[in-house]
């Protein structure tokens, strides 16, 4: 099973990378969690482009078709996802890719209410199922937590380990569905 991490944020100390680069580690058996590195190299959304179907934009359209499941975590700013997060879903938007593609929307963040949300709205409309039970905040902005304690942290760890079996079991039923 093929899980794909997309973390809104380009910079290399991302807490959410951290986090989800943390999940890839913490994956059980029989489930893959690959973290999408591409984020900046898809060109600012146009539709006047959206039929030459850049690389960049194709690429990651194939990963997110290819993946079982995705996980996303987006910092908050100025209330909202990032840019780049935006930037991405934008180009997916006329598309099928999400379209009934379980999703987990992790948050960095207790405090990152706005992005959440805003991040939940986008993902809906696009009509993919995000599973609450594997959507989850963990209090790491602020920690001074890295990839490796997260990892090593009990608490948090066995909070993200929970949310991929959750992912892992919509995943699961959404196979069922479809037969």
């Amino acid at each position: 099973m093929k899980f794909l991490a997309i973390s809104g944020s380009l910079r290399a100390a991302s807490h959410n990378s951290a986090l989800l680069r943390a999940m890839a580690r913490l994956a059980p058996a029989g489930v893959s969690v690959t973290l999408y590195r591409g984020l900046g190299d898809l060109p600012l959304f146009n539709p006047d482009i959206e039929a030459s179907d850049p690389a960049a934009v194709a690429d990651l359209r194939t990963q997110i078709v290819a993946a079982d499941a995705l996980l996303i975590a987006s910092p908050e700013y100025a209330h909202g996802i990032t840019g780049v997060m935006k930037n991405a879903l934008d180009w997916m938007v006329g598309c099928e890719a999400f379209v009934l593609k379980p999703v987990a929307l992790l948050n960095a963040s207790p405090r990152a209410v706005h992005a959440h949300a805003s991040l939940t709205e986008i993902v809906t409309m696009m009509s993919a199922r995000i599973v609450d039970a594997a959507s989850v905040t963990v209090p790491i902005l602020g920690s001074h937590l890295g990839e490796d304690e997260i990892v090593r942290h009990p608490d948090i760890s066995a909070v993200l380990q929970s949310a991929l079996h959750a992912l892992r079991a919509a995943v699961l039923a959404t196979r069922l569905e479809r037969q």
